[in-house]
């Protein structure tokens, strides 16, 4: 018997069938432009799909490796196609890229950051994504959508459409060329003149987009991206709820982490930084898999990274809490500073608790607008996690209230000094990159992190010169 495809929004729960190839394409909910206070995301779940069994297969490629639980793979057997051509597809695609002058896709290590354990007190590792396609993990989101795309054998002269100014755009644009599909590229006014520059050299369209008079509240780039996919364009982005494959690209990350955990042992603790949130959200997926399949026998503590001057997703974790808190009795944990969050955390990870957080979690997937505000001017040493909404923000929300994790924001000093700590440590990041680990030295200064504790943060984005 073979594992379903059919796809579910994890907020009304309408399912959606990619393989009816006379529909038009399934990347959002067919509900998203009705019910807008709805946070709707499709999503797709390789255990409750049927997938039975951890890949054995050792190949270099994570999109080879782990195809048995990428959503692609099995669309493209529904459709008749072998195991063989997904394959062939696969390399064919890895071949492009080498072509082009850079690396294919390869599992990323762990690495032990004896510099940044030294400060934090604790056992510190690193997942190393520098040195990845375009130099950061935001190919991976991609490669699943263009996987998609290859295997719905969509149109090559359809543009493919992006919001972004940095990691993310280069990293369409990277795969872009190499499967020879046009990508428009959206970027704000401020952009770097370099990755600009970089952008054009990759073949993308650049599209600068000032602020209109009459643009409603939230990014520029996103109301121009969205007018280009209304025009026909396809969502080539990294933010789940635009579409909803950048999620299965992001979990090959979270199952190359349970191999590693399998030798390495579950870290007490997983540290991420987030933007939008498409990554953690689908290292979370990854991981989720992994415990599914029996090969990882618990999941670690979630903790997700937002600079001190945009820090949205902090603000929704609060708000869910809170209401979580209030039905259990015990609104007063959480204060205003946040000193207390790790003691709410603990609280709401009961297994007691998980009426009033479900209850919660619910509530907030259909009340948006009162969870999930646009921050109002973003700033940040990390510019990379300036994203003024974190879109992906109910997967995280739960992921951390059930495994008993809680948001942290981190000061530009800190985030600073954990680049300076990682470079030290050998790993050429930059700001954003190394935000997560800033995060980790955050937990330590508030006691949040306890000697000896395993932690391992994810170290994103190489320094670009």
């Amino acid at each position: 018997m073979g594992v379903s495809t059919i796809l579910r929004c994890a907020g009304c729960a309408t399912t959606v069938d990619p393989t009816d190839i006379g529909a038009p394409q399934p990347y959002r909910c067919p509900n998203a432009e009705r019910a807008r206070d709805v946070d709707h995301v499709l999503t797709w779940d390789p255990v409750v799909a049927g997938a039975k069994a951890w890949p054995d297969d050792m190949s270099t490629d994570p999109f080879l490796r782990y195809r048995s639980l990428q959503h692609s793979y099995h669309l493209h057997l529904a459709l008749g196609g072998t195991d063989v051509e997904y394959v062939r597809l696969v390399d064919r695609l890895g071949g492009a890229l080498v072509r082009h002058g850079g690396p294919s896709f390869a599992v990323a290590p762990l690495r032990p950051l004896d510099g940044v354990a030294s400060v934090a007190a604790a056992d510190v590792w690193a997942r190393d994504d520098t040195a990845g396609v375009a130099g950061s993990h935001k190919a991976r989101h991609l490669m699943a959508i263009l996987l998609h795309l290859e295997v719905r054998k969509v149109a090559k002269r359809i543009p493919l459409a992006i919001a972004s100014c940095g990691n993310a755009a280069l990293a369409a644009a990277t795969l872009g060329r190499a499967a020879a599909r046009p990508v428009h590229v959206f970027v704000p006014t401020w952009a770097n003149p370099a990755v600009v520059a970089q952008l054009r050299e990759l073949g993308a369209r650049v599209v600068e987009c000032p602020r209109r008079d009459d643009d409603r509240p939230g990014d520029p780039c996103l109301h121009r991206f969205h007018e280009a996919v209304s025009n026909g364009a396809l969502p080539f982005t990294v933010q789940g709820p635009e579409n909803g494959f950048t999620i299965d690209g992001g979990a090959s990350s979270g199952h190359e982490l349970a191999d590693g955990f399998a030798m390495l042992g579950v870290p007490d603790r997983l540290v991420i930084q987030v933007g939008g949130g498409a990554w953690a959200s689908g290292v979370w997926r990854g991981l989720r898999d992994a415990r599914g399949l029996a090969v990882i026998d618990r999941m670690p503590a979630l903790h997700c990274v937002q600079a001190e001057g945009c820090a949205p997703l902090v603000a929704a974790w609060r708000t869910v809490a809170a209401r979580a808190l209030m039905a259990l009795g015990n609104p007063n944990l959480l204060d205003d500073g946040g000193d207390g969050d790790d003691v709410a955390a603990a609280a709401l990870a009961a297994p007691d608790a998980r009426p009033a957080v479900e209850a919660a979690l619910q509530w907030a997937l259909t009340h948006r607008s009162g969870v999930m505000a646009p921050w109002a001017n973003p700033q940040s040493v990390a510019t990379g996690i300036l994203d003024d909404e974190a879109y992906d923000w109910a997967a995280l929300v739960r992921a951390m209230l059930v495994s008993g994790g809680w948001p942290v924001t981190v000061t530009d000093s800190q985030v600073s000094q954990a680049t300076a700590l990682v470079n030290a440590d050998g790993i050429d990041a930059d700001e954003t990159g190394s935000a997560a680990v800033a995060g980790v030295l955050a937990l330590g200064g508030r006691a949040g992190v306890s000697n000896g504790e395993r932690v391992v943060a994810t170290v994103t984005g190489i320094r670009r010169r």
